[in-house]
């Protein structure tokens, strides 16, 4: 089939969590010979819209990328002031219709490429809810529409036109049942398809990340956060409990992988390791006491994927209910929603081996029911099929 993505950023250096989702979903149905087209903006930050990828068609390990210019970069600041003021206030569809200009990409040109195309493709698949692209394109094809939210709960859910986003879909796919549920307390869902399929993990390769384990061994008892380092995903949080309890547990580090964007304290036991291969960042996964997920706002969470595939304890942020739902039906972590209750996960976690195997297996278990790549590509396979 010929099957069309809709996605506000796209490429190997893009790495936030819908992005990676829709191309690692788009790289593996083009594997088993489905032909594949990617539309997006041409740009690579999601703070700014800057144009950084140049215009126009290329491939990328079997999927044909479209891209296209963003018309103008987005002031953050100021549109976190209008932000803030549409969401405490009352105010006009017109409004509204500014406030997602405003949130981009804008990006005209892929609009108008998506509703031209339209009939040369099989089926859309549009991701996250949240963007510009998502909203006019949405709007551009009239044909059935597929719509991968990975959503939280947020401000933007509120916003009258999203209950536009969410009536032109003939499909959703969903991350887990905890956003499935709180998508549905809101919106109306008759009569359209949907199922829970997440992303597919693949099964650890010891031997690819045991090169990188001695240096991670070498650190003694860690805990491990591997994402965007930001305040919106709780690393201001995270930071803040770990020197608070770092008297209490002398031995323990805290390790964190990945992209840096806010400003890191100096202690002797925190260390930035900065962004690393897929096979290094298993092997800090592996060697960790437990992966620490303090994000508020998840729809799935990967890396706790990961980590649980790894047989890795996961300790994740109780108010994100997806990353609750992990702990609970995986029986595969703790979670915390105060300085008091990570200190003491942490001490359960440090000290009782028996919890932490029992965990870590559980969480194994998991993984291997719910988000292998056949049991993902098989529920994309009746999604298209319910479709046609």
């Amino acid at each position: 089939m010929k099957i069309a993505f809709v996605i506000q950023r796209y490429g190997r250096e893009v790495m936030g969590g819908s992005e990676l989702h829709c191309r690692m979903i788009a790289e593996r149905l083009a594997r088993i010979g489905h032909d594949c087209t990617v539309y997006t903006s041409a740009a690579k930050d999601y703070v700014t819209w800057k144009n950084e990828y140049p215009e126009g068609v290329f491939i990328l390990d079997g999927v044909v990328i479209k891209r296209f210019k963003v018309q103008r970069p987005r002031d953050l600041a100021a549109f976190n002031a209008y932000s803030d003021w549409i969401f405490a206030n009352a105010h006009s569809a017109e409004d509204e219709r500014r406030w997602m200009e405003e949130q981009g990409p804008f990006s005209p040109g892929l609009i108008e490429a998506i509703a031209a195309d339209e009939d040369r493709h099989d089926h859309w698949v549009f991701f996250t809810y949240l963007y510009y692209n998502t909203y006019w394109g949405l709007k551009a094809i009239s044909r059935k529409k597929i719509l991968v939210p990975t959503a939280h709960d947020e401000p933007a859910l509120r916003l009258g036109l999203m209950n536009e986003v969410f009536a032109l879909p003939a499909a959703f796919v969903f991350n887990t049942a905890a956003e499935k549920a709180m998508l549905a307390a809101r919106f109306d869902f008759t009569g359209k398809f949907q199922d829970i399929v997440g992303v597919g993990v693949d099964d650890p390769v010891p031997a690819a990340y045991a090169p990188f384990l001695p240096r991670y061994k070498a650190l003694g008892p860690y805990i491990l956060y591997a994402g965007r380092i930001e305040a919106g995903k709780g690393c201001g949080e995270l930071l803040d409990y770990f020197l608070r309890a770092s008297p209490r547990f002398p031995r323990l580090r805290l390790v964190l992988l990945g992209k840096l964007l806010m400003k890191l304290p100096e202690h002797p036991r925190l260390h930035y390791f900065g962004f690393v291969s897929p096979e290094e960042k298993n092997a800090a996964m592996a060697q960790a006491a437990a992966t620490v997920h303090p994000s508020h706002f998840e729809s799935l969470c990967m890396a706790a994927l990961e980590s649980m595939a790894l047989r890795t304890p996961i300790l994740v942020q109780e108010r994100t209910e997806p990353l609750k739902q992990h702990c609970l039906e995986g029986r595969s972590g703790l979670y915390f929603s105060n300085y008091e209750e990570f200190a003491e996960a942490l001490e359960l976690l440090l000290k009782d081996k028996r919890l932490r195997a029992g965990l870590a297996a559980n969480g194994a278990a998991y993984v291997q029911k719910n988000y292998t790549w056949p049991r993902v590509l098989e529920k994309y396979d009746i999604l298209f099929r319910s479709l046609r």
